[in-house]
């Protein structure tokens, strides 16, 4: 029960961060519902919306588990249909694949906002909840890199370190908008083109309430 409740009430911390970085998910989801062109690929898009529903609902969530099911239902439907079917059936389960994303996205961001009403202890510190698991990667490492070490570490940001000390932070947001979105070559494109500066920082004995302020 303890563990539960700690989980809804991190989550809470970050409440209004969340639902913009969703609803953000959602404007760039649009043009492919609208089958307008895109520089973002639809795979693309998947592995970024994956990992921000993995970062906020957690790896095993029903709604992390939906989406995935969305993404694979287009092959999976395919299997054992008529050839002369195939095509008509093709463009009929991908349309309905994408609505399938776009109703979950949706629901993610509904159930965030059920949840903007939760209260934060007044007494709680910020060393109460917050992650000692420090993850960077140096500023001199390629894009694709950087996407390769949050897949990896499962989280929804890295610090940016210059080899002393650190920079920055980059996050999947940023990959998504600053790097893919503008075209950028993600192997020739390094972490400093796209990082944010300078990184806001908090000791760890302060109020929690200070925190959620920055």
């Amino acid at each position: 029960m303890r563990n539960r409740f700690t989980t809804r009430l991190t989550r809470g911390l970050f409440l209004n961060r969340d639902i913009e970085r969703l609803r953000q998910q959602l404007v760039q989801f649009q043009p492919f519902l609208s089958r307008r062109n895109t520089a973002l690929p639809l795979e693309e898009f998947d592995a970024a919306t994956e990992r921000l529903i993995g970062r906020v609902f957690g790896e095993t969530s029903e709604l992390l588990e939906a989406y995935e099911y969305a993404k694979l239902g287009e092959a999976a439907s395919m299997v054992n249909l008529p050839e002369e079917a195939q095509e008509s059936g093709a463009r009929n389960v991908y349309r309905e694949s994408l609505h399938q994303r776009k109703r979950i996205l949706e629901g993610c961001i509904s159930e965030l906002e059920a949840l903007q009403n939760s209260k934060i202890p007044t007494n709680a510190r910020v060393a109460d909840y917050m992650s000692d698991d420090i993850r960077s990667v140096h500023l001199g490492a390629s894009l694709k890199e950087a996407g390769r070490l949050l897949q990896k570490w499962k989280v929804g940001s890295l610090l940016v370190d210059d080899g002393l000390r650190y920079v920055g932070i980059i996050t999947d947001t940023d990959l998504s908008r600053k790097g893919v979105a503008r075209g950028l070559d993600p192997t020739a494109t390094t972490v400093k083109a796209c990082m944010n500066k300078p990184i806001i920082s908090i000791e760890d004995s302060e109020p929690l309430p200070v925190a959620v302020s920055l």
